[in-house]
């Protein structure tokens, strides 16, 4: 069992390898992107990638604390499912409304990876980038495209 600042360090150390793992890659134009704090460019609406209890998930989260207008947001995101599912080549899970572990309302989009891997193991390391880095470029590629849908919300 690794002590509270073990395991900190090893969490900082895996984002901080898979955030330079991913400095290689270049955007859609060229640009530089913070692979790991992605800017959607819409306030209350993230690309999120968490590593808990053996497992990866990686989503999309819409968190505005207005109800009507994460409503709003998440019926936009559907409206782009057909594109997201081609970008990603599979399906998603889709919730309207999910308690975060804070007991915060938020409508997300994501999957959980199916093998399992811990981010306290080194080894692991290679599983869990290949389960993110496929899906956060394909949401890129998406993000490219459908972010226009969505200045309404900027």
């Amino acid at each position: 069992m690794y002590s509270r600042d073990e395991a900190k360090k090893l969490k900082e150390k895996f984002w901080t390898s898979f955030g330079q793992f991913m400095a290689l890659v270049p955007s859609e134009d060229g640009t530089k992107i913070n692979w790991i704090n992605y800017k959607t460019g819409v306030k209350h609406l993230h690309f999120r990638m968490e590593v808990e209890n053996k497992q990866a998930y990686i989503w999309i989260e819409i968190s505005h604390p207005d109800a009507g207008i994460r409503s709003l947001l998440y019926e936009q995101l559907l409206a782009y499912r057909t594109i997201l599912q081609a970008e990603l080549g599979e399906e998603w899970d889709w919730e309207d409304c999910y308690l975060d572990p804070y007991g915060k309302e938020v409508a997300r989009v994501g999957r959980p990876m199916k093998e399992v891997a811990s981010i306290f193991e080194q080894k692991d390391w290679p599983i869990l980038i290949a389960f993110f880095k496929p899906r956060l470029i394909a949401l890129h590629r998406f993000w490219s495209t459908a972010q226009y849908g969505f200045e309404i919300f900027k």
